[in-house]
């Protein structure tokens, strides 16, 4: 299986786009559960600030990576790292 990578903001740094809690890094993120506000998730990014989620279900890990500004996804649940998301989205 090919773990997906995303850009850590403008670190030059990749991370996993979905990531058990506690198992990289993450210091210097913008951490958050909510990505409904689009403005605030739009300023990190231009800034430049890596933005992690926080999700505990399928629909929060798609919905977070839906996101191009979000960096990646914490889960705690490793049942989350093996979702296949193409399937979720597209059925």
């Amino acid at each position: 299986m090919t773990v997906r990578e995303r850009w850590f903001g403008s670190t030059g740094r990749k991370v996993p786009a979905v990531v058990l809690d506690g198992t990289i890094d993450v210091s210097g993120a913008i951490e958050i559960r909510d990505i409904t506000d689009v403005t605030a998730l739009q300023a990190a990014h231009a800034a430049g600030t890596p933005i992690v989620v926080r999700a505990s279900s399928v629909v929060e890990v798609a919905a977070a990576l839906s996101r191009p500004e979000v960096s990646c996804v914490l889960v705690t649940h490793e049942e989350l790292l093996t979702v296949d998301l193409a399937d979720h989205t597209y059925g």
